[in-house]
């Protein structure tokens, strides 16, 4: 009886098995996701460090000028990012029923707007002033 070989990789290409090539870069964006929240997570540390005292009116006083409202966006928009990509591997990963994945998957990104869209509408209603109260 002989063997016959056949060239996997076309047949899990056809079938949508093997690698799709997509994991360096999902690995990639993690990596400076995380780099850009250790940076910005250290800026943001420091800076609250140099504030004479934490009252929200310092606080918000602070958060208003551009230069410290930029980076917090840039912060909160790296962080949820963060989140996002490795809530998807957990998932992707530890989930085996295709319709469950994909629903879990919905809800990490309906998750993971409504905390942007909410931190990001904070950060830019105190940077514009119209926080009050």
């Amino acid at each position: 009886m002989a063997t016959r070989f056949v060239s996997a990789t076309g047949l899990k290409r056809v079938r949508g098995l093997g690698a799709a090539h997509a994991g360096v870069h999902h690995w990639w964006l993690q990596r400076a996701t995380a780099a850009g929240n250790l940076l910005l997570g250290l800026w943001f540390v420091a800076s609250l460090v140099f504030l004479p005292d934490l009252s929200r009116a310092t606080v918000t006083g602070w958060l208003a000028e551009p230069v410290n409202a930029i980076p917090m966006l840039l912060l909160v928009l790296s962080t949820v990012w963060h989140m996002r990509l490795g809530v998807q591997v957990m998932v992707e990963d530890y989930v085996s029923v295709p319709g469950r994945r994909r629903l879990l998957l919905l809800l990490l990104d309906l998750y993971a707007v409504a905390i942007a869209a909410t931190s990001l509408f904070a950060i830019l209603k105190i940077a514009f002033g119209a926080a009050n109260g």
